[in-house]
């Protein structure tokens, strides 16, 4: 091959990749579909109101009322 027929193929290559990268970018849809997500912002917490700074010792009663408690309900066997 001459050098000149090696540099017309590498032009017509280099032709052929720009018109069909420009043909894909004006009439062609993405390869992957584009994700559309709701975004959601999370409020930092106000470490003022909800963090205890004293008194953090937990208050139980001294004996529990067995009378007032509900028993658990049964749950149905399944076979």
């Amino acid at each position: 091959m001459l050098p000149g027929e090696i540099i017309a193929n590498t032009l017509a290559t280099l032709l052929l990749i720009c018109v069909m990268a420009g043909v894909f970018f004006l009439f062609g849809k993405p390869l992957w579909p584009e994700q559309h997500v709701k975004m959601v912002i999370i409020v930092p917490v106000d470490r003022m109101t909800t963090a205890a700074t004293e008194n953090t010792q937990v208050h139980l009663p001294a004996n529990f009322d067995l009378s007032k408690a509900t028993a658990k309900p049964e749950l149905p066997l399944v076979q």
